[in-house]
């Protein structure tokens, strides 16, 4: 295991979890990596640590540039476990190490690790200097967690940015330009959705902090190192923090009898008739997070339930309640569904979508089996409750 230089004096120094298929509920098909970084100077700084089961790959990349008892300060930027697994490891091969942390994190560190002591609390936009380099400290409070910091090198124009800008992606490349770029920013906008969502006013105010500092290179914590594209993440960022939409639609749906579906397929050819994009997901096959990625930047939500037990069907309710937790704004929402002789499920749905503070279309049910009639009713009533929306504009 060797070291990835990534500037001058400047190593990346992680672990890739190559095995990694669900994160906090939510699926990494492409598994992560959990970025380590290593600053060589004067008094040589390790920027976060990695997972427990990856801390002999971190020692060991550490070994490739320097003894790992040298290291001066390790700067914690996040006390959840995947990027401080490590640190009674590291502090058992650098007893003198001093750990740079937010007031949050040290909080959360010494609830985690109380056996250590030794901690350098920064403010925010505090720096400290290593010798050639100035280190510039951004509290990223609840983005995601009230501990969050990012870390800035002036001399470099290079942000380590945590959990900002990450991706879950396990690659050998340690670069976005080394990388398919449609890959990139679809788990980019996956891990937006999944993970930071709920958290947009923060996330506008670390983009308006972010904004006088010239930036060339973004390390975040997760994923591949944006050596290019900063410009593109940084105005995603800011569209998905402002819930800014595109005009397209999400249908997500499960279903008992087949009837749900055929109101989901009817619900589908109204966008489809109106020139709208829409995709379909049917909670059978699709992912919570994945049916979450794309309805980030999707106007309408569409959620469809059969009645079981006078409630929602069971994969839908689950659904509504990952969804209410990212809390997506300023979308228009609608929910249809069949049953038997409830039929409790869809206004309950509605219910959700009200809470969300979505703009809720009436909502659409049908007793047993949808036939044309059933469905052209869908249809229309739908299409003239969009067309309503698109005329106000």
């Amino acid at each position: 295991m060797k070291a990835f230089k990534i500037k001058e004096n400047i190593y990346w120094v992680g672990g890739i979890d190559w095995d990694l298929r669900d994160f906090h509920g939510y699926t990494t098909e492409r598994g992560s990596t959990y970025n380590s970084y290593l600053i060589v100077d004067k008094k040589v700084a390790l920027v976060d640590t990695v997972k427990h089961y990856l801390s002999d790959d971190m020692v060991e990349r550490i070994k490739s540039v320097i003894d790992p008892s040298k290291i001066d300060y390790i700067i914690a930027q996040h006390v959840e476990m995947d990027h401080s697994g490590s640190l009674e490891k590291i502090i058992s091969l650098a007893p003198n190490a001093t750990i740079v942390t937010s007031p949050f994190g040290e909080k959360g560190l010494r609830q985690h690790f109380p056996s250590i002591k030794s901690y350098k609390v920064v403010k925010n936009l505090e720096t400290l200097s290593t010798g050639k380099y100035t280190l510039t400290f951004i509290l990223e409070n609840m983005v995601h967690w009230p501990d969050n910091m990012g870390t800035y090198i002036q001399e470099e124009n290079l942000l380590f940015s945590q959990d900002a800008f990450g991706q879950h992606i396990a690659s050998y490349q340690r670069f976005a330009s080394e990388y398919p770029e449609g890959i990139l920013f679809e788990e980019a906008k996956k891990y937006y959705a999944n993970i930071v969502l709920p958290y947009g006013n923060q996330v506008k105010k670390v983009l308006e902090q972010a904004k006088p500092l010239k930036i060339e290179m973004i390390a975040p914590s997760h994923g591949l190192i944006f050596d290019r594209y900063i410009d593109k993440i940084c105005e995603l960022y800011e569209k998905w923090a402002n819930n800014r939409t595109d005009e397209k639609a999400v249908i997500i749906y499960d279903t008992m009898w087949d009837s749900t579906k055929k109101l989901a397929h009817a619900v589908s050819e109204v966008f489809e008739s109106l020139d709208i994009p829409y995709e379909l997901c049917n909670l059978k096959v699709t992912n919570f997070s994945n049916c979450i990625t794309r309805l980030i930047d999707a106007k309408y939500i569409a959620i469809g339930s059969p009645t079981l037990n006078s409630s929602i069907y069971p994969s839908v309710a689950g659904f509504l309640n990952y969804m209410s937790g990212l809390c997506p704004k300023n979308r228009v929402g609608f929910a249809f569904g069949s049953y038997g002789w409830g039929g409790q499920s869809i206004p309950k749905v509605e219910e959700i979508l009200k809470q969300l503070n979505f703009d809720v279309i009436p909502s659409f049910s049908c007793q047993y089996i949808p036939f044309e009639d059933t469905l052209d009713k869908l249809k229309k009533n739908l299409a003239d409750e969009i067309l309503k929306r698109k005329d106000s504009k």
